[in-house]
């Protein structure tokens, strides 16, 4: 007689582990405490590096916890948000008239401590250049500025900072000092990397080199607000709203609607989602879950699930990293250590002694903080809010002329019709020294809707690009797509040379 064995812990399995946790955390606290001690004769940087690692030891031992309890969500509580949870922007619109007064509790912050390393580019990601001579740092400055003058208002800027960004950001801040706009910027944390095997903090003194630490994720912008000290200035000067979003989302402006919405409930926290396309699928959806508002990722989803996470017409909307975010709720949170979000392992190698090392950096993501918070609910906004540039691709999009640039603001040409095109650039053009040398002038693309180019492909001037274009260049071969060329509803392969007349 045969018979199918459940796989469920067994007591001893469960001791083991915890016997095992509780050797790894101690193991690592001694580490961190010889760590600390490399910092000599500066007491206060001491004690801020104590803190940060103290902030990290509560994350590592949450991590073994809950990598041993295997703390998964329940598939079967999963639950779409009601009507209260998740509203429509245009919803926003039918109460109140615009009120400028609220701007005086506003604070503008920008995640802006990731690095252009993807696009091929070195230093901060926000100086890569956009439009018209424009990096993302400056068409932020551009529209608070332009803000802060059309209301007579005095909306701070925050930047929020890594130790890869700060020196540069530093520097670049300084050619603002004669606009209307008060930059100030701040650091995150920087965490020590763990070694995969032996589960030890990777840095043994604070000066060991960068690849040994990371920094943990926008998570931390909760904990960094408040022991940089700027949290509490914010508050005495009044500000109550903190509108947080990522550096290189350049549809991420300032909203009245949504600020007096906010002011209006009372809501400590409000999520900007936007409708999911089929480029979307793997972003974070809101969802309810045991009676709270729950931010689902995409790592937390049991792999037998993954295609029902993906189903666009189950999960119908996704987060944009646009945040608002109460500024006292924020402290009263920190203060009480209440904001213990999903944990997101991620895995990365570096090298040691010639050798490969795996390394785990423990991070968190701030919309998952979004069930700590009183009223916390999503706004589901237009999609022109949502703009990133992630890749050369999205670059041709905000480069091209089915935008025009506005004090700052990029909107949309009236004459487009229907969603923006989908831009899909081969690896030729990964880089942005690729991409410029391949396409050293935007195409017109106000009547786009696909386009895929793989291979060595030049753009010639004043091409135009409509319907669905597709250029497949063959390997060690050249397409030039000549001066003037209007391409519409076309494939184009093999390759094809411009001989010079």
């Amino acid at each position: 007689m045969s018979f199918q064995k459940k796989h469920t812990k067994t007591h001893s399995t469960y001791a083991f582990e915890s016997n095992t946790n509780s050797v790894a955390a101690s193991q690592m606290r001694n580490a961190l405490n010889k760590l600390a001690d490399s910092v000599k004769d500066d007491e206060e940087l001491r004690n801020r590096f104590e803190n940060q690692l103290d902030s990290f030891f509560s994350l590592f031992r949450r991590y073994l916890v809950e990598k041993s309890s295997g703390n998964t969500l329940d598939w079967e509580k999963i639950k779409s948000p009601s009507a209260e949870e998740v509203i429509p922007y245009k919803s926003l619109s039918e109460h109140q008239p615009e009120s400028v007064s609220s701007l005086s509790k506003l604070a503008v912050l920008k995640l802006n401590g990731g690095l252009g390393t993807s696009m091929g580019c070195v230093g901060p990601k926000s100086v890569i250049e956009v439009r018209e001579g424009n990096t993302f740092l400056d068409l932020s400055v551009r529209q608070i500025e332009y803000l802060n003058r059309q209301y007579d208002s005095d909306v701070p800027l925050l930047l929020m900072n890594s130790f890869n960004t700060d020196k540069d950001t530093e520097h670049l801040i300084k050619k603002y000092s004669a606009n209307r706009i008060r930059i100030r910027s701040f650091n995150q944390s920087r965490y020590p990397r763990v070694f995969k095997d032996s589960l030890l903090p990777v840095p043994t003194h604070y000066d060991d080199p960068l690849d040994s630490w990371y920094p943990p994720g926008h998570g931390d912008l909760f904990e960094s607000l408040h022991a940089s000290g700027e949290l509490d200035a914010l508050i005495a000067q009044g500000r109550e709203i903190l509108f947080v979003s990522n550096g290189d989302n350049l549809g991420a402006t300032v909203d009245l609607k949504i600020l007096n919405h906010m002011i209006d409930t009372g809501a400590e926290y409000i999520m900007e989602l936007t409708d999911k396309t089929r480029a979307d699928v793997k972003g974070g959806t809101l969802i309810s879950y045991d009676g709270q508002v729950r931010l689902l990722e995409v790592a937390q989803v049991p792999k037998e699930h993954i295609d029902e996470f993906k189903n666009i017409r189950k999960f119908t909307n996704f987060n944009t990293n646009n945040l608002w975010i109460n500024l006292k709720a924020v402290k009263r949170l920190v203060e009480s250590t209440a904001l213990q979000m999903e944990i997101i392992p991620n895995g990365k190698t570096i090298k040691r002694n010639g050798q490969e090392v795996n390394v785990l950096q423990l991070e968190t993501a701030c919309g998952a903080a979004i069930r700590h918070f009183e009223g916390a609910h999503g706004v589901v906004v237009p999609r022109s809010r949502f703009l990133p540039v992630k890749t050369c691709s999205d670059l041709l999009l905000v480069k091209s002329d089915l935008f025009y640039l506005e004090h700052g603001s990029l909107t949309i040409d009236p004459s487009r019709f229907g969603p923006n095109p989908l831009i899909k650039l081969g690896s030729d053009y990964k880089k942005v020294s690729g991409f410029n040398a391949r396409i050293p002038h935007i195409p017109k693309i106000v009547e786009l809707d696909h386009l895929t180019i793989t291979g060595n492909v030049y753009l010639g001037k004043n091409v135009t690009l409509k319907g669905t274009v597709i250029i497949v260049c063959s390997d060690g071969h050249k397409i030039d797509i000549p001066n003037g060329s209007v391409l519409e509803n076309v494939v184009i392969t093999g390759n094809l040379q411009i001989l010079e007349h």
